[in-house]
């Protein structure tokens, strides 16, 4: 089992090493509900009021992968910073608080989930007619939680202890057998939109079996332990430390389920059903073109927040450099594609000729500004590795509570635009966020440089 050297490896074949498995990861961790939108848009008769009910799900689901964030994404570059100190006992520490924690906030979650269901889906503009739908695949969802959270938080610590290619492998296991399982529980069974709700739970518990396997066994080396009572009481501060961290991961994911509960409301009432299933077809894009970036950048995290408790800054500078000229090759090359093939992208999650008309140009406006997401994700990444937490959070609050959700209202009703303004709110955001994210972290890494100096 072959480990990254963060000690002495050279940082570009680092930061390949690493975002390379976790791009593969999180393509196929994409597919757990990329594949459920491209198959409930299928379903006969049915497929386009299905795919935005669930749609109006995301949220809760966002919601679910924030607090998983907050664990994962604070307690990485924690335990990543430790090793880089050679403080293994803090590591093991930092890692067996995140997974307590984990499995703690899963099953509040469910619990929360299953009993108010129904009044948070209306909260989010659910009407009766997608609550048929809306209602039965998120309850079934949710009982998965426990397994989503285990298998997606610990992910991080897997990269972190070097182990790339085992991270990519606990999300393979889960994502193959929700591609198999799909069609069979959706038309074989004929249970549609709970079908694929009920395959995602299975293939999400594969993951997590898979994941504590390997964090039990003998080959790794920062194993967990369940921790007594008395050590889990102790263990208050280390918690503390990587929700603090964590709260911009958190935040990050909240502001966007606040965006999506928006962004659903005001198309639903400026637009219809028709406007809101196409912003789910937009968000399942906008996800699936992402994936690279968060790869790339969640790649190069363990790097820059190993250095950083090393206390090597050119490794860190450098690190930066890579990470940013690779993202921008990459937007660069998706932002083309969009602007002269935007039919094909829209094709692959539905056929339906009603919603390409209407979609085309919701894709070109909503996609206009696709470059400056290199610079958000550089500068939030840098943030949480350097442990930056206030920087961090500020950064994850200011493009999309202070800038975008305002926006979503502002847009339509007071100038006018209609569901234009809704999908105008994003672009907006991306050069105003992106460029002050990116400017701050610039100054932030040549001041902590100097004072190093």
């Amino acid at each position: 089992m072959k480990r990254v050297d963060f000690e002495n490896g050279k940082t570009l074949s680092n930061i390949l090493a690493t975002a390379i498995p976790m791009l593969v990861a999180q393509i196929i961790n994409l597919l757990y509900n990329i594949v459920d939108r491209i198959y409930i848009a299928r379903i006969p008769d049915i497929g386009t009021a299905a795919l935005g009910a669930v749609g109006l799900c995301f949220p809760i689901v966002i919601l679910t992968t924030a607090f998983t964030n907050m664990f994962g994404s604070g307690g990485a570059p924690l335990f990543s910073i430790a090793r880089g100190q050679k403080n293994v006992a803090r590591a093991k520490q930092i890692q067996n608080t995140s997974f307590i924690l984990l499995i703690a906030t899963g099953i509040i979650l469910i619990i929360v989930g299953e009993i108010f269901g129904r009044p948070i889906l209306r909260a989010f503009g659910t009407s009766e007619a997608a609550m048929v739908y809306a209602l039965p695949y998120l309850r079934i969802y949710l009982l998965g939680t426990v397994f989503s959270m285990i298998a997606t938080g610990m992910n991080p610590f897997i990269t972190a202890q070097g182990y790339s290619i085992v991270g990519m492998t606990t999300i393979v296991v889960g994502a193959a057998a929700n591609i198999i399982l799909d069609p069979i529980f959706i038309f074989g069974f004929g249970l549609g939109s709970e079908g694929a709700a009920i395959a995602t739970v299975i293939s999400q518990a594969l993951s997590a079996v898979y994941v504590i396997r390997f964090f039990f066994g003998k080959k790794c080396v920062y194993n967990l332990k369940i921790m007594s009572i008395e050590e889990i009481r102790k263990c208050g501060g280390t918690a503390a430390t990587i929700v603090g961290l964590g709260s911009a991961a958190f935040i990050m994911q909240f502001t966007n389920a606040l965006v999506s509960i928006s962004c659903n409301s005001v198309l639903s009432d400026v637009g219809g059903d028709l406007y809101v299933s196409i912003m789910t077809i937009v968000n399942s894009a906008r996800q699936m073109m992402e994936t690279p970036i968060l790869a790339i950048a969640e790649g190069t995290s363990p790097i820059i927040s190993y250095n950083y408790g090393a206390r090597r800054f050119h490794k860190i500078k450098r690190s930066i450099m890579i990470m940013v000229l690779m993202i921008f090759g990459y937007t660069f090359i998706v932002w083309m594609f969009i602007r002269l093939f935007p039919e094909v992208v829209i094709g692959v999650f539905s056929n339906d000729k009603e919603i390409l008309a209407d979609a085309i140009p919701a894709f070109n406006l909503y996609f206009s500004t696709f470059i400056f997401m290199t610079f958000q994700h550089s500068g939030q990444v840098v943030f949480k590795s350097l442990g930056r937490k206030g920087h961090a959070i500020f950064f994850s609050l200011f493009r999309k509570a202070f800038i975008v959700v305002p926006l979503t209202y502002l847009l339509p009703y007071m100038f006018n635009m209609g569901t234009r303004g809704v999908f105008a709110a994003e672009p907006i955001s991306n050069v105003i966020g992106g460029s002050a994210c990116f400017i701050t972290m610039l100054f932030t890494v040549r001041e902590m440089s100097k004072s190093e100096k």
